[in-house]
């Protein structure tokens, strides 16, 4: 599919502020799709802008301001992509699930377990017993099964919550979802990572757009591979993908500080984002 988006950041300040060295990931990830076209437009004009990658293969930007003190931060992203469908995964030949740990690869980063807690052991145990243990089984049955059962809802601001308490309180937004379905994967031996981008087939509860969240996971063979436990889907040609890291955190879009004189200063974030599919 052929997309356009539009991702408008605002950030305003109660008292003037300078700027600290800001980082941006809104770059569509080339691996995952192609790039027809691309703006980044930041006001205040940084003192110095460069692109780099970073250790999990993301194009991110790199914005130095000067010391001259605003109210408001803008950055504008804008883009044209070419999505693809999913790649058919029917034929592959994969061992029973659990996966022996290897730690002689460069997958290592994306299967830590530190967020695998008895409950999510339990749960992952019994959707691969429901599936027999077949790896895409399991993972399909995950999908459908977090798509089921967790009241979906937008959560603008934190963190991802753990995986113990979105399996528990069966409520989340699609990171915390995500993070689940991370955990219940790594525990049988799976590498997973988590993807931030944007979504514009499937309707959101606030039928707005907004960026997403959804975890990948390395299949032998088949290289990285996506799905949506949010919405219950393959991920396709219509997600498209900015940022892939180990850890949530590391797939933050803006991130970045600011300096200013005074006893405090409070602020406001508003955005908008604009999915146009121009053609299928």
């Amino acid at each position: 599919m052929h997309w356009s988006v539009s991702h408008e950041t605002t950030y305003r300040y109660s008292v003037p502020v300078v700027f600290a060295p800001h980082v941006i990931r809104l770059t569509p990830r080339p691996a995952n799709l192609r790039v027809l076209s691309r703006r980044l437009d930041v006001d205040p004009s940084p003192a110095t802008v460069f692109e780099e990658s970073d250790a999990f293969g993301n194009l991110l930007v790199r914005a130095s301001f000067d010391k001259r003190p605003s109210n408001v931060l803008r950055v504008l992203s804008a883009f044209e992509v070419e999505t693809y469908p999913a790649t058919s995964l029917v034929d592959l030949d994969l061992p029973l699930l659990p996966w022996p740990v290897a730690t002689d690869d460069d997958l290592t980063a994306y299967r830590t377990t530190a967020d695998v807690s008895d409950e999510v052991i339990a749960f992952s145990k019994s959707i691969a017993a429901t599936g027999g243990a077949i790896p895409m089984t399991f993972v399909d049955l995950l999908c459908r099964t977090l798509h089921e059962r967790i009241d979906r809802h937008i959560r603008l601001d934190g963190p991802a919550q753990t995986p113990r308490t979105t399996l528990a309180t069966r409520r989340g937004a699609c990171r915390d979802i995500t993070v689940l379905f991370l955990a219940a994967c790594r525990y049988l031996g799976m590498a997973c990572r988590f993807v931030s981008g944007y979504q514009g087939t499937s309707e959101t509860p606030d039928r707005r757009h907004h960026l997403h969240g959804w975890p990948e996971i390395f299949i032998p063979g088949a290289g990285w591979q996506g799905w949506d436990p949010t919405y219950g889907v393959r991920v396709g040609e219509g997600h498209i993908a900015l940022c892939a890291a180990s850890e949530q955190a590391a797939t933050m879009p803006i991130e970045g500080g600011f300096y200013f004189n005074g006893p405090s200063v409070t602020s406001t974030l508003d955005y908008s984002v604009e999915l146009r599919a121009l053609s299928a």
